[in-house]
C-alpha cells in the first residue's frame, strides 16, 4: 500500500470520526481485503467446523467498529490495531461460549447413546492463546501487543513499529521473544493438563 493510499484511510478515519457518514461508505471498501486476509490469518488457526467464518468474523468485526464512538483515530496502523484487539476478543468471545455450551449452558442433558453424534470437538486453543497473551500483557505489555498486532491484526513490522512508536528492529526482537515465550506458556499448560 503506498503512503498516499495510507493517508487517504487516516483522512477518511478522522473524517469519519468527526460525524462524516459517507466517509465510512468510502473507507469500508478501502480495508475490507486487509481485514479480510487478517481474519483469514485468525481462523486458520481455528477448528474446520467452527461456526463463525471469515466473513462472519469481519461482519462482527465491522459492527463492533462501527459501534465505538469517540476514538481519535491516529492513522491507518492505529485502525487496524484496534480491529486486531476486536477480533481477538471476537473469537475468544466465541471460545469461551462454545466451551460453556459444550458444558451444558443450561440445555437438557441427552441419552449417552445419542451424546457423541451432536457434540462437536473442543479447540481450546484460543482461550489458550488469550490466557498467555494476559499473562504476557502482564509481565511485557509492548509484546503482547506486538503478538496482537502481527497475529490478529496482520500488521507489518514497519506498521507494528508505527503504532507502538518503537522501532522495526524493536518490534522484531519483541515478536521473537514474544512467540518463544508463548511457545513456552502454550506447552506448559499442555503437559499440565490444562
Amino acid at each position: 500500500m503506498t503512503n498516499q493510499a495510507r493517508h487517504e484511510i487516516t483522512e477518511l478515519l478522522r473524517a469519519w470520526r468527526d460525524g462524516d457518514q459517507e466517509a465510512l461508505e468510502k473507507l469500508t471498501p478501502r480495508v475490507y481485503r486487509e481485514l479480510h486476509q487478517a481474519a483469514a490469518r485468525c481462523m486458520r488457526s481455528e477448528r474446520d467446523d467452527h461456526t463463525l467464518q471469515t466473513t462472519a468474523l469481519i461482519n462482527e468485526l465491522y459492527l463492533r467498529i462501527t459501534a465505538l464512538r469517540g476514538i481519535d483515530w491516529q492513522s491507518r496502523a492505529h485502525f487496524f490495531a484496534l480491529c486486531a484487539r476486536q477480533m481477538r476478543r471476537i473469537l475468544t468471545d466465541e471460545a469461551r461460549a462454545r466451551q460453556s455450551h459444550k458444558r451444558g449452558g443450561g440445555l437438557r442433558p441427552l441419552p449417552l447413546d445419542v451424546a457423541p453424534l451432536v457434540s462437536s470437538r473442543s479447540h481450546p486453543e484460543v482461550l489458550a492463546l488469550d490466557d498467555a497473551l494476559n499473562a504476557l500483557e502482564k509481565v511485557d505489555p509492548r509484546k503482547s501487543q506486538v503478538v496482537e498486532l502481527r497475529f490478529f491484526g496482520g500488521l507489518s513490522v514497519q506498521e507494528t513499529a508505527e503504532v507502538l512508536k518503537v522501532s522495526p528492529d524493536t518490534v522484531t526482537r519483541d515478536w521473537t521473544l514474544a512467540k518463544a515465550w508463548l511457545l513456552r506458556e502454550l506447552s506448559q499448560g499442555q503437559v499440565d493438563g490444562t
